[in-house]
């Protein structure tokens, strides 16, 4: 899949604030496109902040249907459906930043050691997702911002899914890296 211009990142803002607001008012409607590339099938987020601080956060890693209707999906769920949060109220949409992620498929990283692993990693380029039997967890790349150092950001990823903190260190879990482009409303 080729990257997305401008244009069709701003058109998918617009399709997750919509559909927010729709679902709240009952009024409005969710644009809608015939470009093919809003067709393709990718893993999506939609991240929702206020003052910069998280509301809501959902999405998908593995492709669910067409891009488009995975921003309308995952908007609705990061407004209403995110466990971590209370539903959004149309007061609180009025003060939220949207930002979406499309994600490229994500690849194993092979590592030898905990060591290995820190090397390897990209910060800010790479998202990342620790899989250990049954537990798992992912960061989009932009935690990176938050988390800089790789040690804390494996760390905070591990508490994330469930496991001990050094659990990256000393378990030597499944990691897969995969990368983003994201569009964000405009302050």
């Amino acid at each position: 899949m080729g990257e997305l211009t401008k244009t069709q990142g701003d058109f998918l803002l617009r399709v997750a604030r919509s559909a927010i607001l729709k679902k709240l008012t009952g009024k409005g409607e969710i644009p809608t496109s015939s470009d093919d590339v809003f067709r393709q099938i990718s893993g999506t987020f939609v991240t929702l902040k206020i003052e910069g601080q998280l509301r809501g956060c959902i999405g998908n890693l593995d492709p669910v249907g067409s891009i488009l209707e995975s921003i309308e999906r995952n908007a609705l769920n990061a407004a209403f459906s995110d466990y971590r949060f209370r539903p959004l109220t149309l007061e609180e949409l009025g003060r939220t930043h949207i930002d979406i992620s499309i994600l490229t498929p994500a690849n194993t990283l092979s590592y030898i050691d905990a060591e290995d692993l820190v090397r390897k990693l990209r910060p800010g380029v790479d998202g990342i997702i620790l899989r250990q039997e049954t537990a798992g967890a992912t960061f989009l790349p932009q935690v990176w911002e938050q988390l800089p150092d790789a040690k804390d950001f494996l760390g905070h990823l591990c508490r994330k899914a469930g496991l001990s903190e050094t659990a990256w260190r000393t378990s030597h879990p499944e990691i897969l890296v995969y990368q983003v482009q994201c569009f964000e409303e405009e302050a």
